[in-house]
């Protein structure tokens, strides 16, 4: 199957024979000034080690653990954040959208939709993204095996839409934890689609903590490294710059202080694994 490529924005092409990619940020937004100070440092970071970069963060959070879960600022403040970062910095930005007039709303303020893990299989929503123009990324449920994600493919571009990439981020294993099988990265690059491993969500403990959702987050890494020997088109992690204080998904997200070193581990095995000069 010959490798798609995919446009983000104006910098960033996603496909599985390119070089790594990054989509990272915090899990939601805090504040606009957490936001700004987290887009802007990774942009630094990226930039340094010339690795193409996506801003991640949500407005809202729809799927929580517990109704008193923090959920974000709102879609009508959280996209005028993201524009204002989009425009500012000059990076693409990619949020989540939990309904299709959600994905209509969102369009005209972002770079990338994307569909949650949860929602992937909800053909309204898939249809709603699709038809707004956008690349759209759909994240495999945990529910799901790897070649289910055929058929998501299929709706997307029967809707018209084939600027898709599809993301691994963990399958239900027995209660409270996630395992990663490995062999469905190389399935979901069957579909030539650029595929991308979420590093973060991957570590999670689905409800491990009660009324939250707790993780592992000294797993991140390996898991990271692990996907990158195989090829791929980028890695999506949540980043936070104190992650035990994060407002949600602080157990799995990676520590600012730690990202630079994270990258250049997985850019030198990205490089060994697509055959690139070092």
């Amino acid at each position: 199957m010959r490798n798609k490529c995919v446009k983000i924005g104006n910098s960033v092409l996603l496909s599985n024979d390119k070089p790594l990619s990054i989509i990272a940020g915090p899990c939601v937004i805090e504040s606009q000034k957490h936001a700004f100070k987290m887009a802007t440092s990774l942009k630094k970071i990226t930039s340094q080690l010339k690795i193409p970069f996506i801003f991640k963060s949500s407005y809202d959070k729809a799927n929580r653990s517990s109704a008193q879960s923090y959920r974000g600022l709102g879609i009508d403040e959280g996209l005028a954040i993201l524009a204002k970062i989009r425009k500012e910095l000059k990076v693409p930005v990619i949020t989540d959208v939990h309904s299709p007039q959600q994905a209509k709303t969102a369009a005209e303020f972002v770079d990338f939709l994307q569909v949650p893990a949860f929602l992937s299989r909800q053909t309204d929503l898939i249809q709603a993204c699709a038809t707004t123009g956008k690349p759209v990324n759909v994240k495999k449920g945990q529910f799901l095996a790897p070649d289910d994600m055929v058929n998501v493919v299929a709706k997307l571009e029967k809707f018209g839409n084939k600027q898709i990439s599809i993301t691994e981020r963990g399958a239900t294993f027995g209660y409270h934890n996630l395992v990663v099988d490995f062999r469905g990265l190389e399935v979901m690059k069957r579909t030539g689609y650029p595929v991308i491993f979420d590093a973060t969500h991957s570590v999670q403990l689905p409800g491990g903590g009660g009324s939250y959702t707790s993780g592992n987050r000294e797993f991140v890494l390996p898991l990271a490294k692990a996907a990158s020997a195989i090829g791929i088109s980028a890695i999506f992690i949540e980043v936070h710059d104190n992650p035990d204080k994060a407002l949600s998904d602080g157990a799995n997200s990676l520590d600012l202080k730690d990202f630079k070193q994270f990258l250049k581990i997985v850019k030198a095995i990205d490089r060994v694994a697509k055959c690139q000069k070092i």
